[in-house]
């Protein structure tokens, strides 16, 4: 009976050591790079950006409702610093959900996230003074719209290595959709059902999508290992502190014209009320394209050959919002600006990998601390566009805008050059 119990034993034994090894993060030779499971993962993303750069989006729109309507005694600064407040928490949250997330943390993440969003615009639909639309729609919704982003980002880069981008890119579109279909229910609902029965709406649509993601998404891999809430080490690599660096001046001076463009297509009388309220809607349905057609081109040519020309074109065009006086001009530089921004979206996860590869147990760690900076740039960013508008008009904001976006660029083309160490253009990287 012992000799029988030593036999089982052994051969349980020598089972377990010849079994294959379980999948590891650090092996990229066991990422299926595709697969329904894997494009599974892209539509929960997808719904997940939908529900939180897509919410950050839509916020010109209250933006202006906010000006003219429900808090009209309120300086367009004061009434920003609630989208940027918002936006600040979505990217501040980073460093702290991603060790949660590699802790296996990642169903309850998107569980609280989920109830945050839907929560806050809830109590949204409630509020009638400041600091009620600012504790709802600043910080509970923001809170969480952070939990769900990291999550969304970090999971693709387990099931995708070639077609990373292509995925992101795919799943990221779903931000400018959100800002496309929440402006255009609350224009079209304010007016019927009031601004708290729209507001509800809103919430129901987030909890349907975000149901979505719920369901479909599913943890591949984890890190072999608790992972360190900062790793400071990273900035000692040139192109790694560059790229943060850049960001957090792109994104400065990214959401101004997100945020101003409607109140300016009125202000000016370039549109009539129900025109000028696209003019955001088509800034996110031109971004639709622009971070998914870029993701595609950087699957071939590298994410941050990507990103430098579209920052460029993006601070150049803010620039020529100041000649725009008439309609069609307006029109066509709104497609453009959503077009090219697109890519400061989709890219930045993906560039974040491609500068981890020594250090793919750290990707999470080194993307979380660079969204800690760009949330520096989207806190303060927008709230500048509200005094500069103040001072200095609509012009202020887009020269403000389009300098922080050129000078981005350039320091973007720096990185590009620490990380393929030459000035070459036609270098993949």
């Amino acid at each position: 009976m012992t000799n029988t119990r030593r036999s089982v034993r052994s051969i349980r034994l020598s089972l377990k050591s010849s079994a294959p090894p379980a999948d590891s993060v650090n092996d990229v030779s066991s990422i299926p790079d595709g697969g329904l499971v894997a494009w599974l993962q892209v539509l929960g993303s997808f719904f997940l950006f939908f529900n939180n750069w897509g919410i950050i989006n839509a916020f010109g729109v209250y933006q202006t409702y906010y000006m003219t309507q429900l808090l009209p005694h309120e300086t367009p600064a004061a009434i920003s610093w609630i989208g940027s407040v918002q936006a600040f928490l979505l990217d501040f949250t980073g460093p702290l959900m991603g060790p949660i997330y590699d802790a296996g943390y990642f169903r309850p993440l998107i569980l609280v996230g989920s109830f945050l969003v839907v929560f806050g615009h809830m109590m949204l639909s409630l509020s009638t003074t400041y600091w009620q639309v600012f504790l709802s729609q600043a910080i509970c919704v923001g809170l969480g719209a952070g939990c769900l982003f990291v999550p969304g980002v970090a999971i693709l880069s387990t099931y995708f290595q070639c077609n990373l981008a292509s995925a992101v890119g795919v799943a990221a579109a779903g931000s400018s959709m959100g800002g496309v279909i929440y402006p255009i229910v609350l224009y079209h609902l304010i007016p019927r059902l009031g601004f708290g029965w729209a507001t509800r709406i809103i919430a129901f649509i987030s909890l349907a999508t975000l149901v979505v993601s719920n369901t479909v998404m599913k943890v591949r891999v984890l890190p072999p290992g608790k992972r360190k809430l900062l790793d400071l080490p990273s900035f000692k690599e040139p192109p790694y502190t560059l790229f943060v660096l850049a960001g957090l001046v792109a994104f400065a001076g990214l959401y101004p014209p997100f945020f101003y463009i409607q109140s300016f297509a009125q202000d000016k009388h370039i549109m009539g009320d129900n025109l000028s309220f696209y003019s955001l809607a088509i800034i996110n349905s031109a971004s639709i394209f622009g971070r998914i057609i870029p993701n595609l081109l950087a699957d071939f040519v590298g994410p941050m050959n990507m990103i430098v020309p579209a920052t460029l074109i993006s601070g150049i065009i803010a620039l020529c919002l100041i000649a725009a006086r008439t309609v069609v001009p307006l029109v066509i530089l709104c497609i453009l600006y959503g077009f090219f921004t697109g890519s400061l979206v989709s890219l930045p996860p993906t560039i974040f990998v491609s500068l981890s590869q020594h250090k793919r147990h750290l990707i999470g760690t080194r993307m979380g601390m660079g969204f800690f900076f760009y949330s520096i740039g989207l806190l303060i960013g927008t709230p500048a566009g509200g005094w500069i508008l103040d001072s200095s008009g609509f012009n202020g904001i887009w020269i403000f805008a389009g300098t922080l976006l050129v000078v981005a660029s350039g320091i973007m083309f720096a990185a590009r050059s620490a990380r393929v160490k030459s000035l070459k253009l036609f270098v993949k990287a």
